[in-house]
């Protein structure tokens, strides 16, 4: 019997659209060579275009609709006439917050093909798993603006770190830690300087370690981070930090693994009280919108994921491998990547590496 799986798609703003069509594309080449399973697939015009059109960039009851779906296939938000804040808070946020995907994943390595701008620095010595904390700390949305316009005007923000909070995500990081095979840990903190939260980050760490006795774990400031990353990044493997943190180094990552439009993310609900959500995280980029050459790949990543959150682990492996081929060679990638293909042109060649790789078992 063919399993079907309910994905809402939210292609949002600016390439969004473009790379969520490609991913949609491949997940329905997939589909249709098992035929184990299937999508069904309902888009959302979810965005920018409707803030300015109906002053909300999705309707009120739009993370109760979501609450029907089995996966959430997110594009980008982020437009250059609507403020960041509001874009972010309007609806990958509110997603995030509302549905308690509190577990982000973001994988990094030098996929097959690709080169990191590290001297000297091959697939073998980049591959790490970030986890970040995706429902408090600094983006929790506790703070405030008062006095406006005048010169003693105030602006608060607010980090807010709880013993659950910190305790569940510790428990995700470890735990995909011993799911790897070396079982390797660090802790990203800055509690030299926030002695409140981070101190209180650190302690959990510790207390939650012990029911890991199988994993190895160390610590790093978040600033000594940032160098460990580049100047010895086979010493690393599974990193949980905080939002804010995570955030920026992930970033840094997908840059030091060969382009940010590589890298996917999750945002898990782990106990799956709800569905979880997978994005690239290259954001909007509207420089390119439009003239077809966005980079598909970390979407196609994003959707592996997604695959493996419903259970499609045999077809996770295939899309994983099919963009390997891809991403070997010189004739098939992306522009940022070196190469000269288009969206449609990248989309196709992946499509025509799963079609190599013979009908499935």
């Amino acid at each position: 019997m063919t399993r079907v799986h309910r994905i809402a798609a939210i292609p949002g703003d600016g390439i969004g659209p473009e790379v969520i069509e490609a991913a949609l594309d491949v997940l329905d080449h997939l589909g249709r060579q098992s035929n184990a399973f299937r999508l069904e697939v309902e888009r959302f015009d979810w965005g920018s275009k409707r803030y300015l059109r109906e002053g909300a960039l999705m309707p009120e009851n739009g993370v109760a609709a979501l609450r029907a779906f089995d996966a959430i296939l997110f594009g980008a938000v982020g437009a250059p006439d609507v403020p960041d804040h509001v874009t972010l808070w309007g609806l990958r946020l509110a997603i995030c917050q509302g549905l308690d995907q509190y577990a982000n994943l973001r994988p990094t390595r030098i996929l097959p093909g690709l080169s990191s701008p590290l001297s000297g620095v091959g697939p073998g010595d980049l591959d790490w798993l970030i986890v970040r904390e995706n429902s408090e700390g600094e983006y929790a949305g506790q703070g405030g603006r008062s006095h406006r316009g005048q010169p003693h005007e105030v602006a608060t923000e607010t980090a807010i770190f709880t013993r659950a909070g910190v305790e569940r995500i510790m428990r995700v990081a470890f735990s995909q830690a011993r799911a790897r095979p070396r079982k390797h840990l660090t802790v990203v903190t800055k509690s030299n300087a926030q002695r409140y939260g981070l101190v209180l980050w650190d302690e959990i760490a510790a207390e939650v370690a012990t029911e890991f006795p199988d994993v190895t774990w160390d610590r790093m400031l978040v600033d000594a981070m940032t160098v460990r990353m580049t100047l010895d990044p086979g010493s690393l493997d599974t990193i949980v930090a905080t939002n804010l943190h995570a955030d920026i180094l992930s970033d840094l990552a997908a840059a030091l693994a060969g382009s940010i439009g590589i890298a996917p993310t999750a945002n898990l609900n782990p106990e799956r009280a709800a569905p979880s959500m997978f994005e690239p995280i290259h954001g909007s980029a509207f420089d390119i919108t439009g003239k077809g050459v966005a980079n598909p790949i970390g979407t196609f990543w994003s959707a592996a994921m997604m695959l493996g959150y419903l259970g499609e682990t045999e077809a996770e492996a295939r899309l994983m491998r099919a963009i390997e081929v891809v991403t070997s060679d010189p004739e098939s990638r992306p522009r940022d990547l070196g190469g000269a293909c288009s969206t449609a042109q990248v989309t196709a060649r992946l499509c025509q590496a799963l079609d190599a790789e013979g009908p499935t078992g």
